[in-house]
């Protein structure tokens, strides 16, 4: 057998495997029902419950995003592996039971890393791959219209997150091609030759849309000194002013308590300080490793927040303005995907009349620690809201779709 054949054959082998392995023993062991889905034990708020709806044996491989797009039925975007080209789009339908054909459907194949999903004003469904943005509208069958093309790929940060503002604006993380900037010989320039120049790296992009078709009109840095943002949102004050929120993965540290992770208010023309500098525990911007008495960090705006150390944010949202009471409604929420101590959980902070996250931490799901015989460790990588108000998560290293209900 040639060695290429014998890969493909090797990479089949394991997959069916692994299928037949989780169709034995699925990694969650199943409580009470929830929601009409197997129930699985998580720390939740008091009158809610999890359900396992989806898993391996519905053929996901590593799901990153969710988007609800109509009764019992939702888009994810699961992008395989890390590796270029293995990505897919897919809809899962819950009012059909598992095994059943037509439960999970592939709408595309062959995507290049992809990550970003989310909804357009104009009603269409964009994906974001790593050099390309596309949309197709909400239909049976894709149709695919590139939008914005040549987008960096390369290097340690090709994922783009999408969040679309009010205005019809769409926000785009284009991330930092290193982690410190260091280049092949280990040096640290100054400046970063990535944060140069009309289209830096290590930046939240915006772009708008106009015409007929809705063609792109203009593509333009918004924020720079951001490392990596997989997590773009945006709320609204009382008196309508808007504010935007980066959650920035911060430069990876071996230590296990620096540098800290960072929520951003993102501002029109402003620098965050990557690769220059980081927040420390306290969220005082300091000099990041190579940069000590080469930098003054007073030049760079300063984070809103400091979060531990490696919890990894993956996705900022906020509920539906429609949900106005329990425990997700008028919150900004955090998906922490970091495999320590401190990640893998979804947290929340209450929004003041000003539209600014505030008040202590609320651990929305969590628990997620590996438990023997109850559930593995898990690390949520995106959620949605459904138009009922519940929750609903993509967990790529366990490679399911949870849900989170009211209790029966």
């Amino acid at each position: 057998m040639k060695p290429a054949m014998r890969l493909v054959f090797l990479a089949l082998l394991t997959l069916l495997l692994t299928r037949a392995a989780l169709a034995a023993n699925p990694l969650y062991a199943p409580q009470a029902t929830c929601d009409g889905h197997p129930g699985i034990s998580l720390k939740l708020p008091e009158g809610w419950c999890a359900g396992l709806v989806a898993d391996a044996r519905d053929g996901l491989r590593m799901p990153r995003r969710i988007l609800a797009v109509g009764p019992g039925r939702f888009w994810i975007v699961d992008m395989g592996n890390w590796e270029p080209r293995r990505g897919r789009l897919l809809e899962l339908r819950t009012d059909i039971a598992r095994g059943q054909p037509g439960r999970v459907r592939v709408l595309a194949s062959g995507l290049d890393r992809p990550h970003g999903l989310a909804k357009g004003p104009d009603g269409r469904l964009y994906i974001g791959e790593a050099a390309t943005v596309w949309r197709t509208p909400l239909g049976e069958t894709v149709q695919r219209q590139d939008v914005i093309t040549g987008l960096p790929s390369g290097g340690a940060h090709p994922l783009k997150e999408l969040a679309f503002l009010p205005d019809g604006r769409l926000l785009i993380n284009v991330g930092s091609e290193t982690d410190a900037c260091r280049n092949d010989a280990q040096q640290q320039p100054l400046p970063c030759p990535e944060s140069a120049g009309p289209k830096p790296r290590g930046a939240v992009y915006v772009a708008s849309f106009g015409g007929p078709d809705g063609a792109l009109k203009t593509l333009r840095p918004l924020a720079t000194g951001l490392r990596n943002s997989l997590g773009l949102a945006s709320t609204t004050a009382s008196d309508g002013t808007l504010r935007l929120w980066q959650a920035e993965n911060s430069v990876d540290y071996t230590d296990a308590a620096l540098p800290a992770e960072e929520l951003n208010e993102l501002k029109d023309g402003a620098s965050y300080g990557w690769p220059y500098c980081v927040s420390d525990a306290k969220g005082r911007a300091v000099p990041a490793r190579g940069y000590e008495e080469r930098v003054r960090c007073r030049a760079h705006s300063t984070a809103h927040a400091a979060w531990p150390a490696h919890v990894a944010p993956l996705q900022l949202l906020t509920a539906p303005s429609t949900l106005t009471d329990g425990p997700f409604a008028g919150r900004l929420l955090a998906v922490w995907h970091g495999y320590r101590t401190g990640g893998h959980r979804i947290v929340a902070w209450a929004l003041d009349a000003h539209g600014r996250p505030t008040g202590a931490r609320e651990d929305l799901v969590s628990g997620w620690h590996a438990l023997p015989g109850v559930r593995p460790l898990g690390n949520p990588a995106g959620a949605t809201f459904d138009g009922d108000g519940r929750l609903w998560i993509v967990e790529d290293r366990n490679r399911s779709v949870i849900v989170i209900a009211p209790t029966p």
